[in-house]
């Protein structure tokens, strides 16, 4: 299988905002982003990893409320691949209960604000209690349009495909495996309920898109930077989206073709 990604890495100094950023004809529809860097912002102040992932937590907080701002309709975010669970225990554990604790504070805001969660992942290996939550805060903010975020939580873009094309084989079960079409696949995947994420964000500097959606991502515009998460903000936000509106997407077509069907 090939994917037909776009890689542009953030270049240094400031970038002066589009002109259209507040149009929504030119900003992306939804933004998926690897939140990267908060145990190497807290080790370069030689704190411990876990403060890095406290503060990890005001960064989303702002990164949600600047998409909820701009009118962008879906936010994606990775907190927990289905890789992590290597990382020591204690770090995992603290991990969990800071979940758990994002969650009760922060459900109600969500729900005023007109934000609706979604938690994509195989939750089955999370403790009862952290399921429960999950489940009560989708419900709670099942109605809601405004921004629909999600957090992506012991997930891996393998292991989507490969539970949407398990969960096609058990909905058809006379069917024969020719009949299986890329159509047929995406209705069963984790995020079938969004569009293909537009611009992709990964922070801390690494420039890999690390298992993270990776039927999803196929056309998906990739951005890079240096910058750790904790320090990711509105302004940080705004320049991958100004690099994003400065790039010609064209689907396999011409710049001609574009052009033309543009005028």
């Amino acid at each position: 299988m090939g994917f037909f990604l776009r890689r542009r890495v953030n270049k240094t100094g400031p970038l002066a905002l589009s002109p259209d950023l507040s149009t929504p004809n030119h900003l992306p529809r939804h933004i998926a982003i690897i939140m990267d860097g908060n145990g190497r912002w807290a080790k370069a102040r030689l704190l411990p990893r876990v403060a890095g992932h406290k503060k990890g937590v005001d960064a989303v907080r702002e990164i949600v409320r600047a998409c909820n701002d701009l009118g962008i309709p879906y936010l994606t975010l990775f907190a927990f691949s289905s890789e992590n669970w290597r990382r020591p225990a204690e770090e995992v554990s603290l991990l969990m209960k800071l979940f758990i604790t994002v969650l009760e504070s922060e459900a109600d805001k969500m729900h005023q604000h007109g934000i609706r969660l979604k938690v994509v992942g195989d939750i089955q290996a999370f403790d009862a209690r952290l399921q429960a939550l999950i489940r009560s805060v989708e419900e709670k903010t099942a109605a809601n349009e405004q921004l629909t975020l999600t957090i992506c939580a012991n997930y891996g873009g393998r292991w989507d495909i490969l539970q949407a094309a398990q969960a096609w084989v058990k909905a058809n079960p006379d069917s024969d495996c020719s009949a299986l079409t890329e159509t047929a696949l995406e209705q069963y995947l984790s995020m079938a309920y969004a569009p293909p994420p537009d611009l992709f964000i990964r922070t801390g500097g690494e420039e890999r898109i690390s298992n993270f959606l990776l039927w999803q991502m196929a056309y998906t515009e990739l951005y890079f930077t240096q910058t750790y998460w904790p320090e990711f903000n509105r302004k940080a936000l705004e320049r991958a989206i100004n690099s994003y509106q400065s790039r010609e997407r064209r689907f396999g077509r011409t710049s001609e073709q574009i052009q033309t069907a543009s005028t």
